[in-house]
C-alpha cells in the first residue's frame, strides 16, 4: 500500500498549485482521505480531509483558499490551493483517514517564494 503526492515545487505568492495524492494497493474511495503539512520548524500540522461520501472540513488557514476533492476513478485525492502566501511553504503529505504512520510518504514539497 503506497500513497504517493506529488504536484509540489517553487510558486510565487499568490500562486495555485494543484497537490494529487495517488493510492496504489488501496482503494482510496474506501478510506477518508486527508492533506496534512511539515512547515520548517513546526509539527505536523492536519490542512483538509474528505469523507468517503464527499464531506470535507479545513483546518482555519485553509478556509477558502485550499480545496480538497477526490476521483475514485483514478484512486486519487487532489488538494487545490490558491492564494498561497510565504508561510504555506512546507512538505505536504497525504494519508488516510485517521492516519497511518507506514502511509505517509515522502510528500511533496511547496515553496512559496518571490
Amino acid at each position: 500500500v503506497q500513497l504517493q503526492a506529488s504536484g509540489g515545487g517553487l510558486v510565487q505568492p499568490g500562486g495555485s498549485p494543484r497537490l494529487s495524492c495517488a493510492a496504489s494497493g488501496m482503494n482510496s474511495a474506501d478510506e477518508g482521505m486527508g492533506w496534512w503539512r511539515l512547515r520548517p520548524g513546526k509539527q505536523r500540522e492536519w490542512v483538509a480531509d474528505v469523507t468517503k461520501r464527499g464531506n470535507t472540513a479545513y483546518s482555519d488557514f485553509a478556509k477558502g483558499r485550499f480545496f480538497i476533492a477526490r476521483d475514485n476513478a483514478q484512486n486519487t485525492v487532489w488538494l487545490q490551493m490558491n492564494a498561497l502566501k510565504l508561510e504555506d511553504t512546507a512538505v505536504y503529505y497525504c494519508n488516510r483517514m485517521p492516519a497511518l504512520s507506514h502511509l505517509w510518504g515522502q510528500g511533496t514539497q511547496v515553496t512559496v517564494s518571490s
